[in-house]
């Protein structure tokens, strides 16, 4: 499996960074800082173009709101220099779980275990 995931990194960009990628950051990038979930960030050179680098699956919304601003150059600062100041009632980024078993299910759902009969509904026939 080793070889086949090589090659999927190489050419596919749902797999990772893709071979492009990684010779494009080795050679004008500059890391600065990692995040919670392992994914890296870098700097180009000249300080105008900013990247993440994911460890897994690349899935935007798997990057917290610290790191989504500096990348969008609503920050200047590194998270890691001057983070975010977060509320108390603020609960913890977590990244998209539609199509996870963790995902949301209204109580009428038939995905939850335990479906409620909706009493709000009442279906249309024809007469």
């Amino acid at each position: 499996m080793g070889i086949l995931n090589t090659f999927l990194g190489a050419v596919t960009w749902w797999n990772g960074a893709t071979l492009n990628t990684k010779l494009y950051t080795r050679r004008k990038g500059t890391k600065v800082g990692e995040d919670e979930y392992g994914n890296t960030y870098y700097s180009a050179n000249d300080g105008k173009k900013r990247w993440v680098i994911y460890n897994g699956e690349v899935e935007a919304s798997r990057i917290g709101p610290d790191w989504h601003g500096w990348l969008h150059h609503t920050f200047d600062e590194l998270p890691t220099d001057r983070p975010l100041v977060h509320k108390p009632w603020e609960k913890p980024h977590l990244p998209n779980l539609t199509g996870t078993p963790e995902a949301y299910a209204p109580a009428g759902s038939l995905r939850r275990p335990d479906p409620v009969a909706r009493q709000d509904y009442e279906a249309w026939s024809p007469e």
